[in-house]
C-alpha cells in the first residue's frame, strides 16, 4: 500500500503495513554508471545473487565489491558475502546491510523476467550466470576416492 502522505507517520506506516510486492519494489538499489548508461535505468529492485558496493558504513571504505548472499524483505535488509560482524561470545555472524547503502555493479541476469525488463538477449548472459543459479547444492560434497588398481 503506497501512500501519497508526505507525513512522517503514515510514509512509516506504509512501510511497515506494505505487502511483498511493495517491499521489493522498496527495495529497488540504483545501478551504477556503467549499468545505468547500458541498461538505460537508474535502479532495480536487488535479488540473490547480485553483486554489489557498499557505499557507506565501516565496509565502504574498502571500496570492494560483494555479492547479495539474501535479501530480507521483511526488514528491508540485505546479507552479503564476507561481511560480517563480531556478537558478544566472538563469533562471526552476518551484517544486516540497508539497500540504500549500496549501489548495483553487476546483475544477475538468470530470471527471464529481469532479462525481459532489461531488453537483454539471451545470447548476451553468459551460460555461468543461468547455471549457477538453476543448481542448488544437495548436502555435502563428495570427497574424491582413489581408485584401487588391478
Amino acid at each position: 500500500m503506497s501512500t501519497t502522505s508526505r507525513q512522517p507517520r503514515r510514509q512509516r506506516k506504509a512501510m511497515y503495513d506494505a505487502d511483498h510486492q511493495e517491499r521489493r519494489r522498496r527495495m529497488a538499489v540504483p545501478l551504477s554508471r556503467e549499468l545505468r548508461a547500458r541498461y538505460g535505468r537508474r535502479s532495480l529492485p536487488v535479488r540473490k545473487g547480485d553483486t554489489v558496493r557498499v557505499l557507506s558504513g565501516s565496509y565502504s571504505t574498502v571500496g570492494e565489491e560483494r555479492r547479495v548472499a539474501k535479501v530480507n524483505r521483511r526488514d528491508y535488509r540485505l546479507t552479503l558475502d564476507n561481511v560480517t560482524t563480531k556478537t558478544a561470545d566472538a563469533k562471526l555472524k552476518p551484517l544486516p546491510i540497508k539497500a540504500s547503502h549500496l549501489v548495483l555493479t553487476k546483475l544477475n541476469l538468470s530470471d527471464p523476467w529481469r532479462r525481459r525488463v532489461l531488453k537483454v538477449p539471451d545470447a548476451e548472459v553468459e551460460p555461468e550466470e543461468t547455471a549457477a543459479s538453476n543448481e542448488k547444492p544437495s548436502g555435502p560434497t563428495p570427497t574424491p576416492t582413489a581408485e584401487a588398481k588391478p
